[in-house]
């Protein structure tokens, strides 16, 4: 059954900061983060929504309670994911939300704690960073499931894991532990408990927020041309950083330079 917009907004919790950082929180911890069909579309567009926001800095992902996210509500499948016309919508509602947080225009952080399995795992591996506490576990179940994992998201697997490892968690459906994730380049650090990770995401996305918005835009689509190889992304990483020459913060920059204070971007 569909949840009203205010049942949403819990459930998919959107915060800001006066620095620019958006948190959105996935918000069902007595259901391990798993997310509906709904909560699905709420999450693309929360996202979506922060990044079209221009006083945005950096968007930071997180579960509510111990778990970042166990995926899709398995428990909707029988109706909604019944078969290859409703698996379709259903996973139409899942790309979204992996390419909002992929084509963000601001970096995304993911602070991922205990479980990541599934459609968890596809949002982490769409942001920029990931982070994690001890405990992480990492999952991609589905061949235990008897279903195919969305090529968009297997994409990010890819990138974020690496082809060896993403083979072996597509294939095997094993769980991989942060220190073997962090070695796999899957994770950029890991932090000893949930207090740790909520500090440790403030701070990166705190010094990500204190640079100039247009370089930093500049530089995620850059390196977005580089996965891709798409003549289109290239294009398009190339205005973004010819942009930064005409700006009024790369002005403020050198200025601040001269002068040995730090800088005040406006992004702009």
């Amino acid at each position: 059954m569909a949840e009203n917009q205010a049942a949403l907004e819990r459930r998919i919790a959107v915060a800001r900061n006066d620095d620019g950082v958006v948190t959105i929180t996935i918000d069902r911890p007595e259901k391990k983060n798993a997310l509906t069909f709904d909560m699905w579309r709420a999450l693309a567009a929360a996202v979506c929504a922060a990044g079209e926001d221009a006083a945005t800095r950096a968007i930071v992902l997180r579960g509510a309670g111990r778990d970042f996210s166990a995926g899709a509500d398995i428990g909707e499948f029988s109706e909604l994911r019944a078969d290859a016309d409703t698996a379709r919508r259903y996973e139409a509602a899942n790309s979204a939300a992996f390419a909002a947080i992929r084509n963000a225009p601001v970096p995304t952080i993911a602070a991922i704690s205990g479980i990541c399995f599934g459609g968890g795992f596809g949002i982490a591996a769409a942001c920029d960073i990931r982070i994690a506490t001890e405990d992480a576990l990492f999952c991609v179940p589905a061949a235990r499931l008897g279903l195919a994992y969305p090529v968009d998201a297997m994409q990010d697997i890819v990138h974020s894991a690496g082809i060896q490892m993403a083979r072996y968690l597509a294939y095997s459906t094993d769980r991989l532990g942060a220190r073997e994730a962090r070695q796999a380049g899957l994770l950029l650090e890991v932090v000893a408990d949930l207090a740790a990770l909520e500090t440790r995401a403030g701070e990166i996305a705190g010094k990500i927020a204190q640079n100039a918005p247009l370089s930093v835009r500049a530089s995620k689509a850059a390196i977005r041309a580089v996965l891709t190889n798409e003549p289109a992304d290239r294009k398009r990483a190339e205005e973004l950083g010819t942009l930064t020459f005409d700006s009024r913060d790369y002005g403020e920059g050198r200025e601040a330079f001269r002068q040995k204070r730090p800088p005040r971007f406006e992004g702009r």
